[in-house]
């Protein structure tokens, strides 16, 4: 029986997501920006057509943002990632087998499914725009790297608008006539510097590659480059991970809304930054080995520069919030300089091994390991419940002076009941 492997992706997710509730942006030329409002993150599909690129400096736009009438929105994480739980839940009905790829990507296995695999995609995304309002593009090939390549074709309308495209219903001489009009580096997991490597080779487009010897390539590149060849050949070598794997590091850092220069407001965002670090790890069961932290000043302007970082192996692996942000302060008085005006800082929890795998330390953090485990569990529950920072570290402080920017942000709608439309 042959693979039929669907890749769901909601159409330029962040404006949609901000579409969904405020229908005057329809048409409007939009872009979503990072943290601080720094640089574009997201674009509409008007944004696009105007040439915009992904991670150019907003201040670099103002010129055609007044000819334009580019309105720029701060990201809103808390709106996205709701909508993208529903997204992803309605999707988990139409197969038993589902990876949960990006924050708008959904690969889905339609092997063995009834009925036409197209009709079964076209449902789906009817009623994924029902229920939440959002457009999605589906895509079904034999193997993940031909989904997704059947999904571009989709979404560029290549063979129509339909927004489903299955390269497994396509005759062999459609399917190679499709797969030439598609650049090399539109092919995932061939970036910028690997496509013009494969220019240069004369491989210029999909159909290109697809033709190439598999271990002749493996030769030439890497056998990362020999996979992605046989999968375009039909082939599926990467299963669908069900489960996502546990992350090996975990980083949380921010840019400053403004600079600072006093260590406590650093050591305010410094906890911050541990706290979440920290319930990312208990919520993967996971015990963090070493501690990472970094600060350092703007790389652009005049003023004086100053960057600096430590790690630091822990007595023994933990995941309690408050171990972990007596270390990171321990740390940022030992790297920290007065006289600079501090841009960015962060964490890294590191050599992260499961709960139950530590060698514990017996002169370590492990004497009161079980008062430890029911203290933080206790402060997950709450935060759940009430929440994020409802209960919290005194050292995060309260003022948050070096708060991150963001001046156009939207409303929680999903997520807070402060944020919910009335109608007027």
């Amino acid at each position: 029986m042959k693979r039929a492997i669907a890749l769901i992706d909601v159409n330029n997710f962040y404006a949609s997501c901000e579409r969904v509730f405020n229908p005057a942006l329809k048409d409007r030329v939009v872009v979503v920006l990072s943290n601080n409002d720094g640089c574009v993150v997201a674009r509409s599909a008007e944004a696009k057509a105007l040439g915009i690129k992904m991670g150019v400096p907003w201040f670099q736009l103002k010129d055609e943002a007044r000819r334009y009438k580019i309105l720029a929105l701060s990201s809103n994480y808390a709106l996205y990632a709701d909508m993208s739980n529903r997204v992803m839940k309605i999707i988990s009905q139409y197969a038993p087998t589902q990876e949960v790829y990006s924050i708008d990507e959904s690969f889905l296995d339609l092997t063995g499914m009834p009925g036409r695999h197209a009709d079964i995609a076209q449902k789906m995304r009817g009623q994924i725009r029902q229920w939440t309002g959002l457009p999605v593009c589906v895509g079904i090939g034999p193997s993940k790297t031909l989904a997704k390549l059947a999904n571009h074709t989709a979404k560029k309308k290549l063979l129509d608008d339909s927004g489903v495209c299955d390269f497994n219903a396509l005759p062999v001489e459609q399917l190679d006539a499709t797969m030439a009009r598609i650049e090399v580096g539109e092919i995932w997991g061939v970036g910028r510097k690997l496509s013009a490597k494969l220019i240069d080779l004369g491989i210029k487009t999909a159909l290109d590659l697809r033709r190439q010897d598999p271990e002749h390539m493996r030769q030439q590149f890497s056998v990362v480059m020999e996979k992605t060849v046989r999968e375009l050949q039909g082939h599926a070598c990467m299963e669908l991970e069900e489960v996502v794997p546990d992350k090996q590091q975990i980083i949380s850092s921010r840019s400053f809304g403004y600079p600072v220069e006093d260590q406590q407001s650093i050591a305010e965002a410094i906890s911050l930054y541990v706290s979440r670090a920290a319930e990312k790890l208990r919520a993967q069961q996971g015990y963090a080995s070493t501690l990472h932290v970094f600060i350092h000043t703007s790389p652009f302007g005049d003023g004086p520069k100053y960057s600096n970082s430590l790690t630091v192996p822990l007595p023994s692996p933990t995941d309690d919030t408050m171990q972990l942000i007596g270390v990171a302060l321990w740390i940022l008085k030992r790297i920290y300089k007065p006289g600079f005006r501090y841009q960015k800082a962060g964490v890294m929890l590191g050599e992260i091994v499961p709960v139950g795998g530590q060698q514990n330390d017996l002169f370590g953090f492990t004497a009161e390991v079980e008062k430890s485990a029911r203290l933080m569990a206790a402060l997950d529950s709450v935060n759940r419940k009430m929440g994020k920072g409802a209960l919290r570290s005194a050292s995060l402080g309260y003022r948050a002076p070096w708060a991150m920017k963001q001046e156009t942000k939207s409303p929680a709608y999903t997520t807070d009941w402060g944020g919910i439309i009335r109608s007027t």
